[in-house]
């Protein structure tokens, strides 16, 4: 297996939306989150012919809306689920040490103890035992702190709030980034990815289902792609993907709303994130950055539009409560930057059971002969969850397939890495970079900072940062578009930057720049740029009003109103309902 260059660019579009036309694929997969990028990748490296769809950008949805950890799991030990932490701290173990060290790394937390004696020793044999599951074998091992200790290392803690803490590590990761690398290492192996791309009905013949047809947003036509086999990585969307099949939805997955808030990192004093004990969960305060907090999470059923879960104010209002009965100096919803919520898609267990109760293990099944899903998980399993999806999809092909081999396959950036680190004084030199600057390019694009620096050679311009864009250079909005298949500004300003939730004005100071720069990029006109712009506003107005409202209704109505209808607001049952006939067995035709 060789390993190609690609750039995911206008011409590579072009050229994939030809080829989904024109080929059968061995299998299709529906959802560019990070299972189904994953399983593209496990698929392309078995030489499998596989093409993806995804209705918006890559990790669009869940995968670029977690609490940006990978992690072993340490509070699924309470529920007793040893097999999902062992294979957790596994994957987390590959993730920093082979598979992406230049963007997975390792994050301190303190763990306040509460109750004197009996906590101390409940906590630390849970930590002891995620040690001894191989917790340790790639991160400092945990240990015990008096309080006088623990507070030197947070300062901003109330002492009244502890009377002692634990220390331990995880890993943390920008989980848009992380999901766009490895989709760009799948089509390095040949995989065919198009997002902006909606799978809005099934092909079948015989009784079996034999690939998708899709509607492309950008162009507005539709293609079907042919298929040996589908299989299906759409998180909270599987049920009404299952639902053309079957001409009902049958409730596998269940929608549970987590939201984060993203706080200056002035307003907490500590040097260490911090794993807080609530009466329903875990509180997380993870380090973002240089300049920012992480705090999350929520966990509750959400029952409305899953395009787009709404925070409101009572959500955040939960969480700041939770944070600030540890806090020596409380923070205020004034002090927030930047809100997001996303969508666990839950394997459900029935009525009554709430969604912090269930499981996060993951399930495949089959929807038809020729269609194979996949629900619940973690992000942290991905890889693992890919290869599993794809053993299945294999195993109806009729011949033999290779074993999957993302075991031992690095990550795009990640080969190189280590060396360009140690030289990253020299590449700054050339460009006139502050070493600071190189080492963030280098944590954000690994190896793959040649590309970039070899950008600013030719166009030095792109070395200035944009005015307000953060830290980001010019030349990182032009390589998103070059390499990394942004298409619209949205994609920028919310997943490869994180802008939208950094600055106070949620990126619009630098939106018009950014859309500049893109039209350049992608052969756009100002007419788009102009139309960027108010759809992009738009977004931040509707996400605004929901956050004021009380409850999840009133929230995503404001939601819907503030948006109207969006680019990809063709659902997958409208589509479906939208494209012809139904056989008497509920497949389309």
């Amino acid at each position: 297996m060789t390993r190609t260059s690609v750039a995911l660019n206008r011409a590579y579009r072009a050229e994939s939306l030809r080829r989904a036309a024109a080929e059968e694929f061995d299998v299709v997969v529906i959802g560019g989150g990070i299972t189904g990028v994953g399983a593209a990748l496990d698929a392309a490296t078995r030489g499998l012919s596989v093409a993806l769809v995804e209705a918006q950008d890559f990790a669009a949805g869940t995968s670029s809306r977690s609490g940006k950890l990978i992690h072993g799991g340490l509070r699924y030990l309470e529920m007793l689920d040893f097999s999902l932490v062992r294979e957790a701290l596994h994957e987390r173990r590959l993730l920093l040490t082979s598979l992406a060290p230049h963007l997975v790394k390792p994050v301190p937390f303190l763990f306040p103890l509460t109750h004197r004696l009996w906590e101390r020793l409940y906590v630390g044999s849970g930590l002891l035992l995620y040690d001894a599951m191989g917790g340790s074998k790639v991160v400092p091992r945990a240990r015990h702190l008096t309080r006088t200790q623990a507070l030197k290392l947070a300062p901003g803690l109330r002492p009244e709030s502890m009377i002692g803490a634990v220390q331990f590590y995880d890993a943390q990761e920008d989980d848009a980034r992380l999901a766009l690398y490895v989709a760009r290492t799948a089509a390095e192996y040949g995989a065919v990815l198009l997002t902006y791309t909606s799978a809005v009905g099934v092909l079948s013949a015989g009784g079996r289902i034999t690939g998708v047809r899709v509607l492309d947003h950008e162009r507005g036509d539709e293609i079907e792609i042919r298929a040996r086999h589908v299989v299906t990585a759409a998180g909270v969307w599987n049920d009404d993907i299952h639902s053309w099949v079957s001409g009902r939805q049958p409730a596998r997955v269940r929608p549970s709303k987590g939201i984060h808030v993203i706080l200056p990192r002035r307003c907490i004093d500590s040097g260490t994130g911090l794993f807080v004990r609530t009466e329903k969960s875990i509180l997380f305060v993870v380090p973002w950055g240089t300049d920012h907090w992480l705090i999350g999470d929520t966990d509750t059923d959400w029952p409305y539009d899953k395009r787009e879960p709404a925070p409101t104010g009572a959500d955040i209002d939960y969480l700041l409560s939770k944070l600030n009965a540890v806090l020596k100096n409380p923070v205020s919803r004034t002090d927030i930057v930047g809100v997001f919520a996303g969508l666990r898609p839950l394997v459900s267990a029935g009525e009554g059971t709430k969604t912090e109760k269930l499981s996060r293990e993951h399930v495949i099944y089959s929807a038809a002969p020729g269609l194979s899903m996949i629900a619940g998980g973690k992000y942290t399993t991905y890889r693992v969850m890919a290869k599993e999806l794809i053993d299945v999809a294999a195993a109806h092909l009729g011949r033999p397939v290779p074993a999957s081999c993302t075991e031992r396959l690095p990550i795009l950036g990640a080969v190189g890495y280590e060396a360009r680190w140690k030289e990253r004084a020299q590449l700054a030199e050339q460009p006139g970079l502050a070493v600071s600057q190189v080492e963030r390019l280098l944590n954000r694009y690994g190896s793959c900072i040649d590309d970039l620096l070899a950008l600013i050679s030719r166009r030095p311009e792109l070395a200035a940062p944009v005015p307000g864009l953060g830290q980001h250079l010019g030349v990182e909005v032009a390589y998103a578009c070059s390499h990394e298949g942004a298409l619209h500004l949205e994609d920028i300003l919310v997943r490869r930057t994180r802008v939208a939730i950094e600055t106070p004005d949620r990126g619009r100071g630098a939106a018009r720049e950014v859309a500049t720069i893109m039209a350049a990029e992608l052969g756009r006109d100002q007419d788009w740029i102009d139309q960027e712009l108010t759809q992009y506003t738009q977004r931040l107005e509707a996400e605004a009003a929901a956050e004021e409202k009380p409850d999840d209704r009133s929230a995503n109505a404001a939601r819907q109103a503030g948006y109207g209808p969006s680019s990809w607001g063709r659902t997958p049952s409208q589509g479906a309902a939208a494209g012809g006939a139904y056989t008497d067995t509920g497949v389309p035709q």
